[in-house]
């Protein structure tokens, strides 16, 4: 058992002497290296040192630096005593001023204050019921001024489904019309709301004005003062093409539309109303 001991312990020894011999340089007994290994050791760390250049070259992350802007360019170039640019052509628009959209905002809390019939471009006041005898009379009247900031030459007593189709006929048909030539600011009414047969024709029917369902206009004066009347611009063109366009234009809106040439009564003025025919808007 003894002798196995110090065999084994010998074993041991010579194993350690072994490793020792074989050390790496970092060992308490480093081994010598031969001129190969010198060699091939140097050019390993050459390889590696090429290595790590590409390898910092291909995945360094660099942003490139971003162009200057042409706004930011035109602004450096910008002298300095230039006067202030308009919005559409700045580099930097300018906020509107806040005095002036102040003022827009009380304009048209104003308007809105005098909007009727749930449209700010329906301008008047209500006034309700409106009494009559017979058929006469409006459940819910308003009185209207202006119409898509055309004004009627006199307060005009209707209902709101007149007013509509009064303003629809004047947003899409008559300020079109007379864009060029106007612009058109006034119609001039000839008759709105009244208790009358038709035609003021004794034993018939009750007219439509007596209903709040009718305006009559006469009339169209423009921005410059030039006042183009029915009767006369009837009788000769231009003036006659854009009357014979604006009559066109308010059949549809209106049930009725009667004008030159439809009858003898109606040779000076456009007659309107929103009465509803069986067979479709009479219009003549």
């Amino acid at each position: 058992m003894r002798r196995g001991g110090m065999a084994l312990l010998g074993a041991l020894a010579l194993v350690a002497t072994a490793a020792a011999a074989n050390a790496p340089d970092a060992s308490l007994h480093p081994k010598s290296r031969t001129d190969a290994e010198d060699a091939l050791v140097a050019a390993a760390s050459a390889v590696a040192e090429d290595t790590a250049a590409v390898v910092e070259k291909v995945f360094s992350v660099r942003p490139e630096i971003r162009p200057e802007s042409p706004q930011a360019l035109l602004v450096a170039t910008r002298p300095a005593d230039l006067p202030g640019l308009a919005p559409d052509v700045s580099a930097f628009p300018f906020l509107r001023p806040e005095s002036l959209e102040q003022k827009i905002l009380f304009k048209r809390r104003l308007k809105k204050k005098g909007a009727v019939c749930g449209d700010i471009e329906i301008q008047g006041k209500e006034i309700g019921k409106v009494p009559g005898r017979g058929v006469c009379g409006i459940k819910d009247a308003v009185e209207i001024t202006s119409i898509s900031g055309v004004r009627l030459s006199q307060p005009s007593v209707m209902d709101c489904g007149t007013a509509q189709a009064l303003n629809h006929w004047v947003e899409r048909t008559v300020k079109p019309t007379f864009r060029r030539r106007g612009p058109v600011v006034e119609l001039k009414v000839a008759a709105h709301y009244a208790c009358r047969t038709r035609n003021n024709q004794k034993g018939a029917r009750i007219s439509e004005h007596g209903k709040g369902r009718a305006i009559d206009i006469s009339a169209f004066t423009m921005m410059d003062g030039e006042v183009l009347t029915v009767l006369e611009g009837w009788k000769r063109d231009p003036a006659r093409k854009l009357l014979r366009q604006v009559r066109k234009g308010a059949c549809g809106p209106f049930g009725t539309v009667l004008g030159p040439g439809s009858d003898g009564h109606h040779q000076d003025h456009f007659h309107f109303d929103t009465a509803r025919h069986r067979s479709g808007p009479v219009c003549r």
